[in-house]
C-alpha cells in the first residue's frame, strides 16, 4: 500500500508554523541576561529560552512583508517540503520519538552558502551582549528596503534533493530555535551557534512514476509538478490533468508531497499535498504522459510528452 499520511500531522501548514524571529529578542526586564546563576545555563542556551518570551510574535516589518508576498518562493517551497519529508520519515523510523518540526528557514539561509572556515571560533560569531546589540543596530535598526534589497541579492536557488543533502551533511535546528520562513532580516552571525540535530542518510532518487510508487510504499515521497492555469485552479475535486486550450497557461515547477496512489479507471493517479499561494490542498493528479501545452517564451517550458509529476526523491535515513 502507498504511504497514506493525508490524515497524519505532516505537511505545509505544520511544516511552516514557525513562531519565533531573530529581531524579536527582549532587552527589558533582565530578558538579555547572559549569566543565570539561578539555574547555571549557558548564554546560548538562555538565548535560545528567550525565544519563547515572544510568544510568535514577529516584527512588524516581517509581518508586512510576508502579507505582501503571494506565494512562497522556489526556495521556500523546497525547504518546507523537505522538513516535511525529513519529519515524517524520522518518526516512521523510530529516529524521532515522536513527530519533531524542523526549521525550514534554516534551510533556505544557508543551503549553497559558501563555508567559512573557523566561524563558530571567531569573536564577533560569539553569543555576547556586545555582537547582539551590534546585530540589532545594523540590521534591525536600518531600512526596511535595505534589508529586503539586501536578501534578494544574496538568494541562491535550490532543490528539496538540495535541501536533503545539506540536512545529512550539517544537520537541523529544531523549528522554533531558528527565524521564521520568510524572516527579511540577515541571519545574526552568531546564530551558527545554535545547536542542530545531526542527520545521517542518503537521497533516494525515482526515475519514473514506477519507480516513484515503490518508494511511496515505504515512506512519503517529494515530487515536482508541472502547473498550468486555468486547469490546476478548476481542478476542485476532480483529476489533474491538462487539456490544451487557447487560455492554458504554463505557471511552472512547484514542489509536492506525494501522500497517496490508487487506480482510477484503470490509471494510476496519485493524490499530492500542494501548497500554492500559501494555500494547502490535496490534488489528485493524473501520472500518464502526454504533450504538454505550450506558450509564450518562457524556456522552462515542456516540449515534448511528458508526465505532470517529476524529480521524485526521499531521505532515507541511517538508523544505525
Amino acid at each position: 500500500m502507498f504511504w497514506n499520511y493525508a490524515e497524519g500531522k505532516i505537511g505545509f501548514r505544520e511544516a511552516s508554523r514557525v513562531t519565533r524571529h531573530f529581531s524579536e529578542f527582549s532587552l527589558r526586564d533582565g530578558d538579555c541576561d547572559l549569566s543565570d546563576s539561578r539555574r547555571s545555563v549557558s548564554p546560548m542556551e538562555s538565548w535560545l529560552e528567550s525565544f519563547a518570551i515572544t510568544d510568535g510574535k514577529c516584527h512588524p516589518d516581517c509581518l508586512k512583508a510576508n502579507n505582501e508576498q503571494e506565494d512562497y518562493d522556489a526556495c521556500q517551497s523546497a525547504a518546507l517540503v523537505a522538513v516535511s519529508l525529513i519529519s515524517s520519515a524520522r518518526v516512521i523510523f523510530k529516529i524521532d520519538s515522536k513527530y519533531t518540526e524542523y526549521s525550514p528557514q534554516y534551510l533556505v539561509d544557508n543551503v549553497g552558502k559558501e563555508e567559512v572556515e573557523g566561524e563558530m571560533d571567531q569573536p564577533s560569531c560569539q553569543y555576547t551582549v556586545g555582537n547582539l546589540l551590534s546585530y540589532l543596530v545594523e540590521n534591525v535598526w536600518t531600512k526596511k528596503e535595505v534589508r529586503q534589497r539586501e536578501m534578494d541579492q544574496q538568494r541562491r536557488e535550490f532543490t528539496v534533493k538540495d535541501c536533503f543533502e545539506f540536512a545529512f551533511k550539517k544537520g537541523l535546528p529544531r523549528n522554533g530555535h531558528w527565524a521564521h520562513v520568510g524572516c527579511i532580516f540577515p541571519v545574526p552571525p552568531f546564530a551558527c551557534q545554535i545547536p542542530r540535530v545531526p542527520m545521517k542518510g542518503e537521497v533516494i532518487e525515482a526515475a519514473n512514476v514506477s519507480e516513484a510508487l515503490k518508494l511511496g510504499m515505504q515512506q512519503p515521497a517529494a515530487a515536482r509538478l508541472h502547473l498550468f492555469s486555468p486547469e490546476f485552479d478548476l481542478v476542485g475535486e476532480g483529476i489533474y490533468d491538462v487539456l490544451s486550450g487557447n487560455e492554458t497557461r504554463y505557471v511552472g515547477l512547484r514542489d509536492v508531497l506525494m501522500v497517496e496512489a490508487e487506480k482510477i479507471k484503470g490509471e494510476t493517479v496519485f493524490t499530492v499535498q500542494i501548497c500554492y499561494k500559501k494555500k494547502t490542498s490535496f490534488v489528485k493528479v493524473s501520472t500518464r504522459s502526454m504533450i504538454l501545452p505550450l506558450n509564450g517564451d518562457d524556456k522552462s517550458q515542456v516540449t515534448e510528452p511528458a508526465c505532470l509529476l517529476v524529480d521524485f526523491c526521499i531521505p532515507r535515513f541511517s538508523i544505525n
